[in-house]
Parts: structure tokens; C-alpha cells; sequence
């Protein structure tokens, strides 16, 4: 990791013990987001816990925690944060999803649940628009090749984004800034996202679906940008992708291809696994997994036509300033009582 993060335990003690707050930081953070929490008068702990401790009450003492992905805070772990007196009145989530968070617990127990929903959207955005590139230009496979020695260059032939149907799945902030980037390209782009106003995708000059269906029968690209729930899991399956055309409104057969820098689980990874087997699918790329750390027996990571990134979406030294400013801010007005821009589970006030 870069110098912007803690690799150690340390505790910050604070002057203003009157307006003190105890911060649990188990995921890492930008020091200069650290910085900002102990100026204001709080005690941070960067450390992390695992799951036994969590279990065990380990949060009891702490006011707020702030996480990324990795700490999981199951509805068993937010119960044992507020027994015998447990003081856990904020969970911050350093980044967009909140899939490992218990939502409905945590406002059971009158835990305010903040997010920072803006501080990576460039970062996402980039490398969504680097893995469509990826895809159709075989460069994970012609890098790979060169280095065993190999110039494969007529097998390396691949096709333009420009005049393809891109199909994006969600139409929030990342989704939008792909569709700038590849209209501008040249793209024709659809979208799914049964939220969002009409008004907002026509103002982007986006076709808007009202049946994710026809994103796949449209399609050759897809691209994934809404949050892993009952409703989106396993959405790219098997009878979805046999729907995609393979062939662009230019006539070009540019074959099919999926990417996903969303969430893993929105993706069947059996599913593309199989279409790429039977070349229903001509490319996948990844950068989220059902189960992560991915294991190296993951029969997809074998594939040739498969290329993947270890969830590093949010992983760029300006994504994670903002991150971490952005959630320090946003704890600070909860634990203030201020109002909380963020807030993920409204049910809570």
C-alpha cells in the first residue's frame, strides 16, 4: 500500500476530551482523514478486528466505526456492539456499498449508518472504461503472450467500441460518467434502473429501459452498476446472456461481452464461465467476485477470454483521499448530531 495508510495499531489521544468521541478505523484510511478526526477532538484506533473479537463485543467501547469491504458487521456482530452498555452509535462505510453492513439491525438499535457515495466515481469510472477497452482489444492476452515469447499478432484482431450498444445495468453517478466517456467514444448507450427518472437518462441522451431484458436483446457490452440485492443477484445469467446479440447496430459481429466493477453476486460467475465456454460470450471482465479473495481454483481465472482486477475500483491515491475526508466528515456531523447527508438507513432518526 502507498504511504497514505496505517499498516499498524496506534491510538491518537485527543486535548478536547470533553467532545471526545472513540473511533475504530479497521479497514485503513488516509492519514491526512485521520488527521482530520483527531483535530476535531476524537480518539482513533486503526486496527483491525477480526471476526471472533467483533463477535465478543469488541466495538462496546467505541463510539463509531469506520470500514471499507473487508469488515463484515453482521447483525450478530452490531447485537454484541450494544450489549452491557455498548456505546456504537455510528457506522461508517468508506465507499459506496453497504452489503456488508445489517442495515435493518443496525436501525433496530438506533445505529446511524453513513456512507461516502462520491468519493470514488472517477476511480470507477476509469476502470470500467479500461476493462470494455481490455475486452476488445485482447490486451490482458496479448500481454501475457508476449511475455512467453509469442507475437500473436493476427490473433490479437479485435473490433472498436465506436458504433457498438453499450448496456448499462444501474444509472447512478458511475453509470453516467461511463456514458459520457463512451458516447464520446462513439457508443450507443442503453440503460436499465427501474429508480431513476425519466428525465435524467433522456437529459443524457440515453435510451432507457423499463425491462432489463431488453438491455441483453439490444447489447453487445454490458456493464454493471447497481448494488448486489435479492433483486440483482445472479442478474447476468445464463438465459440473459443467450439474449445478447453479438452483432452492433453497425452490422459489425463484435461478439458479446460483460463487465463488472459494481458488485460481486450480480454476476452468475458459472454462468459466464459456461457462455464463454460455448462462445455465447466473446469476453468477461472482473473486478469484483462472489467470493473474494478469489481462489486460484476458480476455473474462470483460467479462461483466456477472461481478465479480472482484485476489487481495486476505488483503488487510486485521489479516490482515497476523498474517501476517507468524506467519511471522516460524514461521522463527525453524526456523532455532532448534525445533519447527515449521507445517511444510508433514514429509518434510524
Amino acid at each position: 500500500m502507498s504511504g497514505c495508510f496505517f499498516a499498524t495499531t496506534f491510538i491518537v489521544s485527543t486535548l478536547a476530551r470533553g467532545s471526545m468521541a472513540r473511533i475504530a478505523v479497521t479497514d485503513g484510511m488516509a492519514e491526512e482523514a485521520v488527521e482530520v478526526l483527531t483535530k476535531a477532538g476524537h480518539e482513533v484506533v486503526v486496527s483491525h478486528i477480526n471476526k471472533d473479537d467483533l463477535l465478543a463485543g469488541a466495538l462496546q467501547e467505541f463510539d463509531a466505526i469506520i470500514v471499507r469491504s473487508a469488515t463484515k458487521l453482521t447483525s450478530e456482530v452490531i447485537s454484541a456492539s450494544t450489549l452491557e452498555g455498548g456505546k456504537l452509535k455510528v457506522i461508517g462505510r468508506a465507499g459506496v456499498g453497504v452489503d456488508n453492513i445489517d442495515l435493518s439491525t443496525a436501525t433496530q438499535h438506533g445505529i446511524a449508518v453513513v456512507n461516502a457515495p462520491r468519493a470514488s466515481t472517477q476511480s470507477v469510472i476509469e476502470l470500467t472504461i479500461g476493462h470494455l477497452i481490455s475486452c476488445i482489444r485482447h490486451i490482458p492476452l496479448a500481454n501475457e503472450g508476449m511475455r512467453q515469447g509469442k507475437w500473436e499478432k493476427k490473433q490479437m484482431r479485435g473490433t472498436e467500441l465506436s458504433g457498438k450498444a453499450l448496456g448499462l445495468i444501474g444509472f447512478g453517478r458511475i453509470a453516467q460518467g461511463v456514458a459520457k466517456v463512451a458516447q464520446t467514444i462513439g457508443m450507443e448507450v442503453h440503460a436499465y434502473d427501474p429508480y431513476l427518472p425519466k428525465e435524467i437518462a433522456r437529459s443524457m441522451n440515453t435510451t432507457l429501459h423499463q425491462n432489463v431484458n431488453n438491455i441483453f436483446r439490444m447489447c453487445t457490452h454490458i456493464s454493471i452498476h447497481c448494488n448486489l440485492s435479492e433483486e440483482t443477484h445472479h442478474l447476468v445469467n445464463s438465459e440473459r446472456i443467450a439474449m445478447m446479440p453479438g452483432k452492433a447496430p453497425n452490422g459489425i459481429a463484435c461478439g458479446n461481452h460483460v463487465v463488472n466493477c459494481a458488485r460481486g453476486g450480480i454476476v452468475d460467475e458459472k454462468a459466464v464461465l459456461d457462455a464463454l465456454n460455448s462462445g455465447e460470450l466473446t469476453s468477461v471482465a472482473l473486478d469484483v467476485f462472489e467470493k473474494e479473495p478469489v481462489s486460484l481454483q476458480q476455473q474462470l481465472l483460467q479462461h483466456p477470454n477472461f481478465h479480472g482486477t482484485p476489487h481495486i475500483g476505488a483503488a487510486t491515491l485521489e479516490a482515497q483521499r476523498r474517501v476517507g475526508l468524506d467519511i471522516a466528515e460524514a461521522v463527525m456531523d453524526a456523532i455532532a448530531g448534525r445533519e447527515m447527508k449521507t445517511l444510508v438507513n433514514k429509518g434510524v432518526l
